[in-house]
């Protein structure tokens, strides 16, 4: 997907000799491909995934993919930016190691802070670096030191203060709710979307329900409709927003999210209302083979 191909990019970047293990699009990661990779290449340090890949609407089984990880002795980084509060997610049972995440999706919070969690294993991993961060920004080492509370603690930046009084609020109305009951409101909200879109006759790119995202919906454009103009009108006329496709599947999928405090019946009843009745505006398109 997209974000695992920026995951990718941004690795590269900083000089890691990076194997990809490619999956279709809509498919999550293979534990076995991943297996065979490491069997292959037996002098890698670090396994990345996504856990939730928004640009299919897939979700990978990291547990699974932490367990080859450890077992052929890797680290993980982990993309948890979708799945936090919207899809099952522990990462100390599952032994995760560098997990980041985004405030802006299922904690309904402001975009530009990012929570993030680094396991022993890998602070021993940064503890051991011979060579300086190649950017002060991003030296976990720093900024470890930053966030003790010991008497040598050490200034690194100024903090987003505003942000994190907003991500405070955001994680409070999380444990007020409940973590397991954030999960099943967005499963069942999520169900009440993908009932109401298969009575408008739509499918869904991931047809498997076990892989398949609660809080983002990817769902396939019927043939000759201009998904473009349908995004347009949404919201033009109703001021609702719908995601279009991304990477090779730009113009061929709608993405619909249902995240943190979107995710809410009366949201779904509006969409599926308006959706069906912009559908139905539309001019009918035939083809002929000659």
């Amino acid at each position: 997907g997209v974000f695992g191909g920026r995951m990718t990019e941004m690795a590269t970047r900083l000089s890691a000799d990076v194997v990809t293990i490619d999956d279709e699009w809509g498919q999550p990661v293979d534990p076995q491909k991943l297996e065979a990779a490491l069997e292959s290449n037996p002098d890698t340090k670090i396994v990345g995934f996504v856990h939730a890949e928004t640009s299919t609407g897939a979700l990978s089984d990291a547990s699974k993919l932490a367990e080859i990880a450890q077992r052929f002795g890797c680290l993980t980084i982990v993309d948890t930016v979708t799945s936090l509060t919207g899809s099952p997610l522990y990462v100390d049972d599952w032994g995760l190691d560098a997990v980041y995440s985004g405030a802006q999706k299922c904690l309904s919070s402001v975009a530009g802070i990012a929570p993030l969690t680094i396991s022993d294993r890998a602070i021993e991993k940064i503890n051991q670096r011979q060579t300086p961060v190649s950017t002060w920004f991003h030296d976990i080492g720093l900024i470890d030191g930053y966030w003790s509370e010991s008497s040598s603690r050490s200034y690194h930046h100024t903090a987003p203060v505003n942000s994190i009084f907003a991500l405070a609020e955001s994680l409070r109305l999380v444990k007020q709710e409940g973590l397991e009951r954030s999960w099943e409101r967005h499963r069942k909200i999520s169900q009440t979307l993908l009932t109401g879109l298969s009575q408008l006759n739509l499918e869904m790119m991931v047809e498997d329900a076990s892989i398949r995202l609660p809080q983002l919906s990817v769902v396939k454009v019927p043939e000759g409709i201009d998904e473009a103009m349908v995004r347009a009108r949404l919201l033009q006329e109703y001021d609702i927003e719908i995601g279009p496709g991304l990477g090779p599947l730009a113009g061929q999928v709608w993405r619909i999210g249902l995240m943190g405090y979107s995710c809410r019946s009366e949201n779904v009843e509006r969409l599926l209302g308006v959706l069906k009745e912009v559908l139905s505006d539309l001019p009918e398109v035939s083809s002929s083979s000659g």
